[in-house]
């Protein structure tokens, strides 16, 4: 019997040994398939629909652009002038695109610690390639750097050409471009960098600029009003008839850039996803808000609601809600547009006319002012009280949000208006900034592009 019980206690401990290579295996692929899960789930995801959704968006954009803007700022010039604008808003942004690749996305987001700018890691877009990714708003998804690049740099070639509106039918075409590049290069790319990089200044205020009422619209407004007062006024400013050329044009200009305006808005969620289905039912029903009121208040003051009038408020409307169309919802946008449309209004209409400066197409009065008002607006409307997604991700509280959205406003406000107005003195120096008055009254298509936009 003992050896019985012997020969069966050796015959188990024979088992055991010979199962122990196994069992190693089995805990070995077991430990190898935990770690290739970690692996996985660590991975940042990439989805088709964003990667689609963030390529049509960058598209859009460009369509604002190139003929969106052209078309707009060409048909409220005088006739002698369309050639002009059409040029001015096509090279720049032709040469944004070459700066932004060579040190734009850079100097914005190059990955560098300043809270100022983005440093030189990715000049000449060292490092990028098929495989770079770009992080989104959600934990774990990315969208690949190229279209992120391309999206920003979207943004970088409208900016510029937006000001060109508050000087137009008066600057020399290479101070346009001398200024276009200087002023991307010293004020564009580091308020970017400010206002959306990980490291910026602006962005660890907690402030909120969802698609760019700072870094684009508040930037390039007051960079207008500094120009179109170093400029000085057109010859005739106040007795020549200078009314818009085209206001069809004007309009079918205009509803391009509502139409673009949606790859601005809900591209800049960066997914294809809720979030950027707020972003665009906001810019549907603010900028509906802003055309009602300036038409209503046209109406009231005029006697008659005019094209020109619905066309403006529908930009206000537009620049009122870019900052804030992915945190508020659209009962606030539509208060958002309708007060920004009125107060861009009484700038246009009021002070403009008050202080006499010459701001050709109401770039400071439309998208400066509209701009800090959506920034402003954009602190209150995010309350949960209002139908906004509120205030947990930013400041804290209503109060502590708008005094940083004031705060934001005033970095980007004095850091555009100092900036601007040396690089002004600076292109001054270079090129000239005005075509001679003999120039001016024959027109800027002739004198600088040697052809005319019509012909009898």
């Amino acid at each position: 019997m003992k050896n019985l019980t012997k020969l069966a206690s050796l015959s188990a401990l024979a088992a055991l040994a010979a199962a122990v290579p196994a069992l190693a295996q089995d805990a070995a692929t077991a430990a190898t398939d935990a770690a290739a899960a970690v692996a996985e789930v660590a991975a940042p995801t990439v989805d088709k629909g964003d990667v689609a959704w963030m390529m049509t968006s960058s598209l859009l954009v460009l369509f604002m652009l190139i003929p969106g803007l052209a078309l707009f700022y060409g048909g409220l010039v005088r006739t002698k002038n369309m050639l002009s604008i059409l040029m001015q808003c096509t090279v720049i942004g032709a040469m944004v695109m070459v700066i932004w690749v060579v040190y734009g996305y850079s100097f914005a987001f190059g990955g560098g610690t300043s809270p100022f700018w983005g440093g030189l890691g990715k000049l000449f877009l060292a490092g990028v390639t098929t495989d770079s990714l770009a992080a989104t708003f959600s934990d774990g998804v990315a969208i690949p750097e190229y279209v992120f690049i391309a999206f920003q740099m979207t943004f970088a070639a409208i900016t510029p050409a937006l000001f060109i509106g508050a000087f137009a039918e008066r600057i020399k075409f290479s101070a346009v471009l001398l200024f276009s590049a200087l002023w991307v290069t010293f004020v564009y790319f580091p308020v970017a960098h400010m206002v959306w990089d990980g490291a910026g200044v602006i962005f660890n205020m907690g402030a909120i600029d969802f698609a760019g009422g700072t870094v684009v619209h508040i930037n390039a407004g007051i960079a207008a009003l500094v120009a179109s007062i170093v400029i000085g006024p057109r010859v005739g400013f106040g007795k020549d008839m200078m009314a818009p050329h085209s206001m069809t044009l004007t309009m079918v200009g205009a509803a391009m850039l509502w139409v673009g305006w949606f790859g601005f808005n809900a591209g800049s969620n960066l997914e294809s996803n809720a979030g950027a289905t707020l972003a665009m039912i906001n810019t549907f029903v603010a900028t509906a808000g802003a055309i009602l009121a300036w038409c209503l208040i046209e109406g009231i003051f005029r006697g008659k609601a005019s094209g020109l009038g619905a066309a403006s408020g529908m930009v206000a409307g537009l620049v009122a809600i870019t900052p804030a169309c992915g945190t508020i919802g659209p009962v606030g946008a539509i208060a958002l547009g309708a007060v920004a449309s009125a107060v861009c209004y009484f700038f246009v209409s009021v002070v403009k006319n008050k202080f006499g400066y010459d701001d050709s197409l109401d770039v400071f009065g439309v998208h400066g002012v509209g701009g800090i008002i959506g920034a402003i607006g954009t602190g209150i409307l995010t309350s949960p009280s209002f139908g906004g997604v509120g205030y947990e991700a930013f400041a804290g509280s209503m109060g502590a949000q708008v005094i940083v959205q004031i705060k934001a406003v005033a970095i980007t406000i004095v850091w555009s208006g100092i900036g601007s107005l040396i690089l002004l003195y600076i292109t001054k120096a270079i090129t000239g900034l005005r075509v001679d008055v003999e120039t001016e009254r024959r027109g800027l298509d002739l004198a600088s592009h040697g052809e005319s936009a019509y012909h009898n």
